[in-house]
């Protein structure tokens, strides 16, 4: 299908028969008046044009102290945030070109569910179920773990960490399938997270979905004692096990970034690129794990014939006819895409790619 973007342009109409500011006065506070009202409107589009791509209908209502309890205190996920706390809320290092009309997922992580009743017993085990969404079912799987958190031990020991398959009980007999086991060197005193490879089920799971029963972990000690967090105690919360997902993405082909930039308070009054930065704790946005804020910049200015940049022939036509058409509209002719880490409708935490939010370049069209 063909991509349909429609952007709004605001002409300003000079009235030379009214007596009142200067010619030059007049002009600078229409042009601070359009600004502003390009800039709010930029503002309403990027809300909806963020839910239309990830495909919501409305934004999840998770509040900022949900958000607290459900976050995984986990490596990968640190690695993802410390990104930005680097990186900051500037998109512009690495500008490429992206075709897709929604977001391209790169990495999904999966809380677990208590599983069913009918793989437990005394209703154990209390971990892990994971449900998977239909873009996961159709997507090329590149990776895919489960991380694991150990409590700390009082020795010096060797562990083997244990994930395996639930199955229905048979003959009142609970049923597990071994599928990974790991073995851990822990020292003393010191809690640690460490990652299990599942690819081989997890595909097994998406071609035969009734398969899916969940999993046990099991870390135990010398002793006998389990170290695996699968039940959050008092303090352990953010450290029960979850599944991460990294799928391929689409391919993309770099591009230059060029074009006219202004400050906010510039006195350009052609077409020009100016600041704008998105705050979605503004927005009550609490689902959005990060960015909190992206430099997004929205598009402004006047249009002459003589400057249009995509079709040229087009003052040719406009000479002829000035009533027949409204003339060029200052609109984004280059735009990159943000990366999010967020929470979608069912609490599943999602790395993703979202096209075209960041204006990177302003024409005449």
């Amino acid at each position: 299908f063909q991509k349909l973007h429609i952007y709004v342009c605001v002409f300003t109409v000079s009235q030379p028969f009214l007596s009142a500011p200067g010619p030059e006065d007049l002009g600078q506070c229409a042009t601070c008046e359009v600004r502003q009202q390009t800039k709010t409107m930029r503002l309403n589009a990027i809300k909806s044009q963020i839910l239309s791509k990830l495909r919501m209908k409305e934004a999840p209502n998770i509040s900022r102290e949900v958000v607290k309890q459900l976050l995984p205190k986990a490596p990968p996920l640190q690695q993802l945030l410390d990104q930005y706390d680097v990186v900051g809320d500037d998109n512009r290092d690495a500008v490429m070109e992206e075709d897709d009309e929604h977001a391209v997922t790169e990495r999904i992580m999966l809380t677990g569910t208590e599983p069913d009743s009918v793989v437990q017993e005394d209703g154990e085990p209390k971990c892990c179920l994971f449900s998977f969404t239909p873009k996961l079912q159709t997507s090329r799987i590149v990776r895919a773990v489960v991380w694991v958190h150990l409590r700390p031990t009082d020795e010096e020991t060797t562990l083997f960490l244990q994930i395996s398959r639930l199955m229905p009980a048979t003959d009142g007999n609970r049923r597990q399938i071994r599928i990974r086991s790991l073995k851990v060197d822990v020292s003393p005193g010191a809690s640690s997270w460490h990652s299990i490879d599942v690819k081989q089920v997890l595909t097994m799971w998406l071609r035969q979905p009734e398969t899916n029963w969940g999993i046990v972990v099991n870390a135990f000690d010398s002793r006998g004692n389990d170290l695996a967090v699968t039940t959050a105690a008092s303090g352990e919360e953010g450290l029960l096990p979850f599944m991460e997902v990294k799928i391929s993405e689409s391919p993309k082909r770099p591009r230059r970034d060029v074009g006219l930039d202004c400050g906010e308070n510039s006195p350009e009054t052609r077409c020009c690129r100016y600041p704008l930065t998105v705050d979605f704790e503004a927005f009550g946005w609490d689902w959005i794990i990060a960015p909190k804020r992206y430099k997004a910049n929205y598009c402004s200015g006047e249009c002459e014939y003589m400057h249009l940049q995509k079709y040229p022939h087009t003052h040719l036509v406009n000479k002829a006819n000035p009533r027949g058409s409204a003339g060029p509209c200052c609109t984004p002719t280059k735009m990159s895409p943000i990366n999010m880490l967020y929470f979608n409708h069912q609490e599943h935490i999602i790395y993703g790619k979202i096209p075209a939010m960041v204006v990177d370049r302003c024409g005449c069209s």
